[in-house]
């Protein structure tokens, strides 16, 4: 029998993926927008669009009325913020509230989509599991901090409601229909068209944006309720990333690796630049001190007990470049 889902952030990039995967599992989908969104990740396909706000607790209980089952993958995903407390705002508050009208409502499981980003990180460098150590403080910058403090306050209200939500945790996804573009889709951009001319000797695990999405499903059908799995693909450098994307799009591969500390000064700059003009800056403090650290995890447990079967994460890679392609990113 077909779920009724609702999904939050489904006009942006893992949220369009997993409304996409819902609805060629056969089930109906309801998706949460916020007005004004960009809707470009919503056209073709069939899916009800209810508004509201996570920002507004009022309007989402009137959301989820008559649906079975919830994916909140909305957040406020960005590594630098002018007004952080509404970054909290959405990503603790908004969640907390969500989680609870979703037990009024009367849905019966949810998954809540945190990130790798609230993990701890192995300091003997082997790939990182959902059991490694990591504290508050660990968290850097204020979007990490917001999504450690959101899984805590979801786990909080799962518990206080009653309601069955399986917390999944996110790598680093990539692929089609990342039109904002993330962080990561940046970077794509500019390795794509030849102005990465240097990098960073870090790393991160990436994933497919498509079975990241399936690893939302198999989490809500197979996945423990007050558990949390890590939806991850391949441990990349930085230097192999920049390099594989340079050869899909005939560009000349940075080799020139810098040193984190130098770029500190650059940042600030950046970030003062950003206040002024309230662009993001392409570079952060924030920034640097996470490339300190090699973002490498393993989906072990996502494998083991969800079926999770990631795809080569270069073939992810390459439907990123063929999209942004068409897409005219790299004009």
């Amino acid at each position: 029998m077909a779920e009724t889902a609702l999904v939050t952030g489904a006009t942006g990039f893992l949220g369009s993926a997993v409304a996409r995967a819902l609805l060629s599992a056969g089930h109906n989908v309801r998706v949460l927008v916020r007005p004004g969104s960009d809707p470009r990740n919503l056209q073709g396909i069939d899916v009800e669009i209810v508004h509201g706000d996570l920002s507004q607790p009022e309007t989402l209980e009137p959301a989820l009325v008559g649906c079975t089952a919830l994916y909140h993958v909305a957040a406020d995903y960005r590594l630098w913020v002018r007004d952080p407390d509404a970054m909290y705002r959405t990503n603790v508050a908004g969640s907390a509230a969500l989680i609870r009208a979703a037990a009024k409502a009367g849905v019966s499981r949810a998954v809540y989509t945190s990130s790798v980003a609230v993990l701890g990180i192995d300091k003997s460098g082997k790939p990182a599991d959902e059991t490694t150590p990591v504290t508050l403080d660990d968290m850097v910058g204020h979007y990490k901090r917001s999504k450690y403090l959101a899984e805590e306050a979801v786990t909080k209200s799962a518990r206080e409601t009653g309601l069955q939500v399986v917390i999944v945790n996110p790598s680093t996804p990539i692929g089609p229909r990342d039109i904002k573009p993330t962080p990561t889709g940046r970077t794509i951009v500019m390795a794509a068209t030849g102005r990465m001319p240097a990098y960073v000797d870090t790393g991160l695990n990436l994933v497919h944006v498509d079975d990241c999405a399936i690893g939302h499903l198999l989490a809500f059908s197979e996945g423990k309720a007050g558990e949390r799995y890590i939806l991850g693909g391949e441990d990349f450098s930085l230097a192999k990333m920049q390099s594989e994307i340079a050869r899909m799009s005939g560009q000349r591969p940075a080799t020139i690796s810098l040193p984190v500390t130098p770029l500190y000064p650059i940042a600030l700059a950046a970030e003062l630049i950003g206040r002024i003009t309230g662009h993001e800056p392409m570079l952060t403090r924030d920034t640097l001190r996470m490339a300190r650290k090699r973002m490498f995890f393993s989906s072990a447990k996502a494998t083991r007990e969800l079926g999770y079967q990631p795809r080569p994460a270069i073939q992810g890679l390459a439907d990123a470049v063929t999209w942004f392609r068409e897409a005219g990113y790299l004009r």
